[in-house]
């Protein structure tokens, strides 16, 4: 039976978050997709290659917000302080009193994967607050609310597809347990079809978008799949690894979760929803993380579960505190780098792998937030050194997104201009009036476009102790055979 929401609990266990995350957000520098993702909130569209529109907007006016680091921040702190909001509001709805919602906000505030994703602007954030007020509005229907609120399930949808893909898997999953439950009634009266039509019209924008650039997305995950770029897990590691990116002591209350969920007819939808989605995300060969926002469900039905056993909930309390309490730092960039990594070193951590190319002893997370303004600053210093005739028609190549929005970020302030390059949307941007007969081509190595080049000289190096060590390299000096907008297409990096 449906809980009163104890907001005083809820709402003090949100105000931890946002200072904390508020806090934690200032620290280090900008995120490689961050730098990318400014530099498509300069091109707002319905679509980019490689995700929908509303992650350029959240970047628009995140740089429009001024205050730094945590100024564009703001929104991704805010929307992580909601998921806490709505993870306590669910726990009441699924009949959870104090104790269980003050327990489901302790898991989600000291959650690493949630944690580390509050510091940067990214999609995943509101992925995560919208897969959970979608999960919200099922309950209430399940709880006897009325049809019309699949109404507003679809534009809640809706809005996630231009933030996200991967919503189609969430919806796709939530289908087919209906099916497989009672609340398949549902599917015989009108009002899930036309929450299904509304997600479809508020998607239409990126979808013709999509249509109008043949389906750009969908070659770059072809790429993705045929190049081998991400590992691949086998079903036993992936779930093994589920636990791992929670923080293993928390396991026991999202196992409760889905225990729960399926001793309860009326929620059973939901659990059947959680193993349709590890399934699809299984066979897909998704990242492990990409299951990240379907735990707060799990997380509140846990909650409702152990908090009627007295002592199992106490136990479950002191197993997150205390296996929260060690994982923050991993998490939270806090710490200078050297004490990071011999904090890490201290525990035996080692980075997981999620991309085959990956090598750093950071977390990829905190490794693409340094040596970017050291690189803009070597690019300034050979940019000077150029006759001025000659600079007048250099361009600046990034062999990817995040040094070329380094560039445009960081930039100006050394008199350099817009930078050039093939990967994702920055290949539509193309060449701009660039003849190719000047160059800076920042890469690690030219191999795939070596033969279109009549001139190639090392003329910089890169090189940052804490930066990926695939962004540790030279910096070349190029001329090309042929003017560059006819050779532009072989530039093209989706992947």
């Amino acid at each position: 039976m449906p809980q009163r929401v104890a907001w005083r609990i809820v709402l003090t266990f949100a105000a931890v978050k946002l200072v904390l995350a508020f806090y934690a957000s200032g620290y280090y520098d900008y995120f490689r997709d961050e730098l990318y993702f400014i530099a498509c909130g300069r091109h707002l569209d319905w679509g980019y290659v490689d995700h929908p529109p509303l992650v350029a907007i959240y970047a628009w006016i995140g740089e429009h917000l001024g205050g730094g680091l945590r100024g564009f921040r703001l929104l991704s702190t805010l929307a992580g302080t909601l998921r806490l909001v709505l993870t306590g509001v669910l726990t009441a709805r699924l009949g959870g009193g104090r104790v269980a919602q003050a327990l489901a906000c302790v898991a989600v505030l000291l959650t690493p994967c949630y944690l580390a994703v509050d510091t940067i602007m990214s999609m995943n954030v509101f992925e995560q607050v919208i897969w959970l007020a979608c999960v919200l509005i099922v309950v209430e229907i399940a709880n006897g609310a009325s049809e019309k609120w699949w109404l507003a399930f679809g534009a809640v949808a809706g809005i996630g597809l231009q933030n996200k893909h991967s919503m189609v898997f969430f919806g796709a999953a939530i289908f087919a347990s209906l099916l497989l439950t009672p609340m398949r009634r549902s599917l015989m009266r009108p009002w899930i079809w036309l929450g299904g039509a509304i997600a479809l019209v508020i998607f239409l924008p990126n979808l013709i978008w999509e249509v109008q650039h043949d389906f750009a997305t969908l070659e770059l995950l072809r790429n993705v799949k045929a190049t081998g770029k991400n590992v691949v897990l086998g079903p036993i590691a992936f779930v093994v690894q589920q636990a791992m990116m929670l923080n293993p002591f928390f396991a026991p209350l999202w196992i409760a979760g889905l225990i729960f969920l399926f001793l309860r007819p009326r929620y059973r939808v939901l659990g059947w929803t959680y193993l349709i989605l590890l399934v699809i995300m299984i066979k897909l060969e998704a990242k492990d993380y990409y299951l990240a926002p379907i735990y707060t469900m799990l997380y509140a039905a846990g909650a409702v579960w152990l908090s009627a056993r007295r002592w199992a909930w106490i136990a479950m309390l002191a197993l997150i505190v205390i296996g929260g309490l060690i994982s923050a730092p991993l998490v939270l960039p806090l710490l200078p780098p050297e004490k990071y990594l011999a904090y890490q070193r201290a525990l035996g951590v080692k980075q997981h792998k999620t991309e085959v190319s990956f090598n750093s002893e950071m977390p990829q997370i905190f490794a693409d937030q340094f040596g970017w303004r050291e690189m803009v600053r070597e690019v300034a210093r050979i940019y000077d050194a150029l006759p001025p005739d000659v600079r007048a028609k250099t361009a600046i190549y990034c062999s990817n997104y995040g040094e070329a929005g380094a560039i445009d970020f960081y930039g100006p302030q050394y008199g350099l201009p817009r930078a050039i390059s093939g990967h994702q949307n920055y290949f539509f941007w193309g060449p701009r009036d660039y003849s190719g007969e000047s160059m800076i081509v920042i890469a690690s190595a030219i191999v795939r476009t070596r033969p279109f080049y009549s001139r190639i000289d090392t003329v910089g190096q890169r090189n940052h102790p804490y930066a990926m060590p695939d962004e540790n390299g030279p910096i070349f000096y190029c001329v090309t055979k042929r003017p560059l907008r006819e050779i532009w297409p072989n530039y093209k990096n989706w992947r």
